[in-house]
């Protein structure tokens, strides 16, 4: 018989099989401590069981036919047989969600990954007296300059290929946090923003660097007397280097903290020909390993990694002198000044999210903007191509009722699903137009015909991000335990307020 077309042989070397089960018998017969490869001779692989006595036992697996290498359901099936248990007993998908471990290295993830990260630099005129970011773990990576009044800013931060269009003029758009290149401190003497499109607490100039290119900013100094030289304003001169690509602010979110760059496509391939934009993840969930890929202290890019710890928490971020209550993920992944705007990958190098946020005074509390608020923030931001970002407000708050945990066995993952149930609605607004009422437990948001279920209350907001004019949305719902449906609105080009 044919074997199962995933191949395992070239893992088995770091495969290690972690049972806590005791094998059939009474409960004080030696169990399994470990069951591993151990050689492998021929077309045959060697593998041996440790007991909790210390004593071992071997079973071997065959290759398939025509040469073919083994797969994990040959090792599942030769496993029962040899300590006779049944299927019944351990089932395949129990023996790889619950007994199924690997010692895997993530080079391969992380390297592929790599050619989708940038740098990321944002350079402001600040006054002297500030230039200090209160942000963690934006941070300023040179204040510099001789006025007394205001000087030279080049902040860092990271970020993600987010596209890529390769036809003749295409463009390639970045995606990093709105932190990074904003500065609420920015003097109107920031003023040329002709490279990057942005306001005057947009930064100035707008570079990224692709990983591996060898260069980040320096200072001019045509004299060589080891002091920056100065504009005609009294400002330092920077070098960004061949391999900078200079970016235009194409627009962007402050209570999202999402902003997107663009550069033409040619010359971010001039630099790098296999540069490509990220994969995004479908989903994510507490315990899952993730790792990020910053650029701390502006010395170029870095990966670190942990896992995911919350999978929602509310935090207070101040970006502009005005606190934010920002929903995020909290991770364990180590944040330092200048990851900002990094990707948040899975190990399939994937992006859940963008680090954009620690807790300085606690170790190991990072923070992510979540996936479904940076794509559809994103797909905002290019929908109205004008610098913003805008989302249609219904005139209903919601409160949660009846939260619990579901496990799904058959991923071996879990989430919190909860009902989102109508606290008040306001007169003459839409939800008041569409009849909903208060006590009304919201199952569905239907956009153009596609129905959304709502398994947390803020999924009605994150849908709201790819809602746009002459979309029609109704919801589904349950009143008085009776199901119903909301009468249909369909969205006037002025009703999305910019966010």
């Amino acid at each position: 018989m044919k074997k199962a077309a995933k191949i395992f042989t070239a893992l088995l070397a770091a495969l290690v099989l972690a049972l806590a089960v005791l094998l059939a018998g009474c409960s004080g017969d030696p169990y399994v401590v470990s069951i591993a490869q151990t050689s492998r001779s021929g077309t045959e692989t060697v593998y041996t069981i440790t007991y909790s006595d210390g004593s071992t036992s071997t079973f071997s697996v065959s290759d398939g036919e025509d040469g073919e290498d083994v797969s994990i359901q040959d090792v599942y099936e030769q496993y029962l047989a040899s300590t006779g248990q049944t299927s019944d007993d351990v089932s395949y998908a129990e023996f790889l969600k619950t007994y199924l471990t690997f010692n895997t290295d993530n080079t391969a993830v992380v390297s592929e990954t790599l050619l989708s990260t940038v740098s990321v630099y944002a350079e402001f005129i600040v006054p002297a007296s500030g230039g200090s970011s209160s942000w963690y773990p934006g941070f300023p990576f040179w204040n510099v300059g001789t006025s007394s009044n205001d000087k030279s800013a080049l902040y860092t931060g990271a970020g993600v290929i987010w596209s890529m269009d390769t036809s003749d003029g295409g463009y390639t758009y970045f995606v990093t946090n709105y932190h990074v290149v904003f500065n609420s401190e920015a003097t109107k003497k920031n003023g040329d923003t002709s490279e990057t499109g942005g306001g005057q607490n947009i930064a100035r100039r707008l570079h990224v660097y692709l990983y591996g290119c060898g260069q980040t900013p320096g200072y001019v100094d045509e004299n060589g007397d080891g002091v920056a030289d100065l504009d005609s304003n009294n400002f330092t001169k920077y070098e960004y280097g061949s391999s900078a690509i200079a970016c235009e602010y194409v627009g962007g979110s402050i209570t999202c903290d999402v902003a997107v760059l663009r550069a033409p496509t040619a010359a971010v391939l001039a630099v790098n020909a296999d540069a490509h934009a990220i994969e995004l993840a479908d989903d994510y969930y507490v315990g899952q390993s993730v790792f990020t890929v910053g650029n701390p202290d502006g010395d170029g890019l870095s990966v670190t990694e942990g896992v995911i710890s919350v999978d929602n928490e509310y935090i207070t971020l101040d970006i502009d002198g005005t606190e934010r209550q920002y929903r995020s993920i909290r991770t364990d992944v180590a944040l330092y000044s200048g990851n900002s705007g990094g990707g948040l990958f899975n190990n399939a190098g994937q992006l859940v999210g963008l680090s954009n946020a620690g807790a300085s005074s606690e170790q190991n509390i990072n923070y992510a903007v979540p996936l479904p608020i940076v794509r559809g923030t994103v797909e905002n931001i290019l929908h109205y191509n004008d610098g913003t970002a805008r989302r249609l407000t219904l005139g209903v708050t919601v409160s949660t009722q009846n939260s619990k945990y579901v496990y799904d066995s058959s991923t071996g993952t879990g989430s919190i699903v909860e009902e989102t149930v109508v606290q008040s609605v306001a007169s003459s607004s839409i939800a008041s137009d569409m009849g909903l009422e208060e006590g009304d437990i919201l199952t569905h948001l239907v956009v153009n015909g596609t129905e959304y279920a709502l398994e947390r209350s803020f999924d009605v907001s994150d849908i709201l991000l790819t809602v746009f004019a002459n979309d029609t949305i109704s919801f589904r719902y349950t009143r008085d335990g009776q199901s119903g449906q909301s009468g249909e609105y369909t969205v006037e080009l002025s009703a999305p307020q910019t966010i």
